[in-house]
């Protein structure tokens, strides 16, 4: 138990990196390293979100079809991260995840995609390069080559793997039950629930070897094709020489100029900027306690709670993205930053 808690905490310092977790032999590979992986998978899943969030809320006609893709694609992230979620739970883990909120901009949690930075910005074409699609690269692209690096895709299959050798027992108390956009959250219970659970995530970020529409649900493509399509304005066909983004147009849409958050957050706004940064923050922290909340015995209430506040950051972000920014081209936009104390009541 001592030797699980002390993984785990690890994980949840920022110190249990994939390169380290998946240099420990497969034979060793216990249930204290699936906690530990977990939870790192927790901060990979959440690190996600907000600079999906910020590329969707920048988008003026939000009922433009790239607004709708990339809706879709946020709603898949909060789904993979409530299947971590179950499954460190379900492993006698508790998700850390406020603890594991990253700050922007920085690399994903972990170690994965080195050499990646992600940073919060309104939506350009660089952005869906350098962030959404470095993120979502698959292993071997089947539209491009990439660079050999290692892959969120990777890491979940080392996952898997241990899953299998172990073949642990899987208590489903403190799991939860939700519906979370066009996807349901249900308890893993088997083996079986854990490979399909964590199939779906590889493939809808991901796309299979085979196939980039690949999918457990329809027909729409993986999260890195569907990004490619945004950048380069072409649906995505398969050719008599592979896939290519050759299809109908995917017009760019117009954006609210949110210009790229700056190492150390905005500095030197107004009253007015920097109430609206407080507001959203703490809004954005309420969301992080109710996830930790639910998984912590509070369940699908909790859960929802979280997620109705998490719709409720839409309007101070966009109100950010309107307002100019003396300073740097552009305007401002949120910070996504974790409060961690509680302020004494005014």
């Amino acid at each position: 138990a001592a030797e699980a808690a002390a993984a785990q905490a690890q994980a949840a310092a920022g110190l249990g990196s994939v390169a380290r977790l998946m240099a420990v032999p497969e034979d060793s590979r216990g249930v204290a390293w699936l906690r530990s992986a977990l939870q790192v998978a927790v901060g990979l899943e959440l690190a996600t979100i907000p600079p999906y969030l910020c590329g969707w809320w920048s988008v003026k006609d939000q009922r433009s079809e790239v607004a709708r893709m990339i809706r879709r694609i946020v709603g898949d992230e909060m789904y993979h991260l409530g299947i971590v979620c179950n499954l460190l739970v379900a492993v006698g883990g508790r998700p850390q995840i406020k603890a594991a909120a990253p700050v922007y901009p920085g690399p994903l949690p972990g170690g994965v995609r080195a050499g990646v930075t992600v940073y919060l910005s309104g939506l350009t074409r660089p952005f869906v390069r350098d962030v959404m699609m470095a993120i979502e690269a698959p292993e071997v692209s089947l539209a491009r080559s990439v660079q050999p690096s290692p892959t969120v895709g990777e890491f979940y299959e080392g996952m898997l793997g241990a899953f299998r050798a172990v073949r642990p027992d899987l208590a489903t108390r403190g799991q939860v039950t939700q519906h979370i956009d066009t996807d349901e959250l249900r308890p893993v219970r088997t083996l079986d629930d854990v490979e399909h659970a964590i199939e779906i995530i590889r493939e809808q970020g991901e796309g299979t070897e085979s196939s980039p529409t690949d999918s457990f649900s329809d027909d729409r493509p993986a999260h890195y094709y569907a990004f490619g399509e945004i950048y380069h304005g072409r649906a995505l066909r398969e050719t008599d020489d592979g896939w290519r983004y050759v299809g109908p147009p995917v017009p760019f849409p117009d954006v609210r100029p949110m210009a790229p958050v700056p190492v150390g957050s905005w500095r030197n706004t107004s009253a007015h900027v920097g109430g609206l940064l407080f507001r959203f923050d703490a809004m954005y922290s309420t969301v992080l306690d109710s996830l930790d909340a639910a998984w912590a015995g509070g369940g699908h209430r909790t859960l929802g709670a979280g997620i109705r506040t998490m719709r409720g950051l839409q309007k101070p972000a966009v109100e950010l993205m309107e307002t100019r920014n003396p300073y740097v081209p552009g305007t401002y936009g949120p910070q996504f930053r974790a409060l961690h104390r509680r302020l004494p009541a005014s």
